[in-house]
């Protein structure tokens, strides 16, 4: 454990010094995000009452709590960095050395999420100040702390799906294709744009059998209040269930990754 805080810390030191950018990219996020608020606040003027169950409160409230998920839990460019890793050569001293790789990268995640948040804070806040009128308080900290732990597993299994598209980096020369489709996947399928309550119901079961709802939409839906009792407890069985799903899958990839992998040169 000693090897991997200190793994964290340094990757902790080397991404403070882009800091500036994190801050800048956290900042223009905020753009899309008032645009999509101002168009809700256009429906809601010719729709009175709720749509889908949700009022303009709940509907603010969610793509709030929607930027507060992407911004602790986001993957940025750690399947990038992974697949070129592979492609260069350098997890061959990992081969030699008493470190298991994915843990390795899941701490440089864990600094590079750290990071980002730390620098998200101001500008985050000073929107949730200004929609505060808008926005929804948990129903109690029960709620509040089941939301944090459902976004604690919605991180690692987010982590464990891009680490698990960049193990393809092993059988191909360039994984671009892929890392946009799953975050074209990641888009839609797991409540960034809407909530997944607007689709229709049929669809909306299929959706849920997907992990892809359990990084955004269900965390969500937990500190709204949506979902309780056996409905939420059969929600984080089902993020837990995809966590050991993609990590068997993620090592499954990588250790026939290496059976075909060569290091060249020292």
């Amino acid at each position: 454990m000693r090897t991997y805080w200190h793994i964290f810390s340094v990757g902790v030191q080397n991404t403070l010094s882009y800091r500036v950018n994190f801050f800048v990219r956290a900042l223009f996020n905020l753009v899309p995000l008032v645009a999509i608020i101002s168009m809700w606040r256009a429906i809601y003027a010719n729709q009175p009452g709720e749509v889908a169950g949700y009022s303009l409160a709940a509907m603010v409230s969610y793509y709030v709590l929607v930027t507060i998920v992407e911004a602790t839990t986001a993957v940025t460019e750690d399947d990038w960095q992974i697949a070129a890793e592979i492609k260069d050569g350098q997890i061959g001293q990992f081969l030699t050395r008493p470190i298991d790789y994915l843990y390795y990268r899941f701490c440089l995640f864990l600094s590079g999420r750290a990071v980002y948040t730390f620098a998200a804070i101001a500008p985050v806040t000073l929107f949730v100040l200004a929609y505060r009128d808008f926005l929804i308080p948990p129903q109690d900290t029960a709620a509040f702390g089941l939301f944090c732990l459902s976004l604690a597993l919605g991180a690692v299994l987010q982590f464990l799906l891009s680490y698990l598209i960049a193990m393809l980096a092993f059988w191909v020369l360039e994984i671009s294709t892929f890392v946009f489709v799953l975050m074209a996947l990641e888009r839609l399928a797991s409540g960034q744009m809407f909530p997944l309550d607007l689709l229709p119901p049929w669809l909306n079961q299929i959706m849920m059998w997907t992990p892809f709802p359990y990084t955004t939409f269900f965390p969500i839906s937990v500190y709204m209040g949506k979902v309780t009792g056996a409905a939420l407890a059969q929600g984080l069985c089902m993020q837990c269930c995809a966590i050991v799903v993609t990590y068997l899958l993620a090592q499954q990839a990588w250790r026939r990754g290496l059976k075909s992998y060569t290091v060249v040169g020292g």
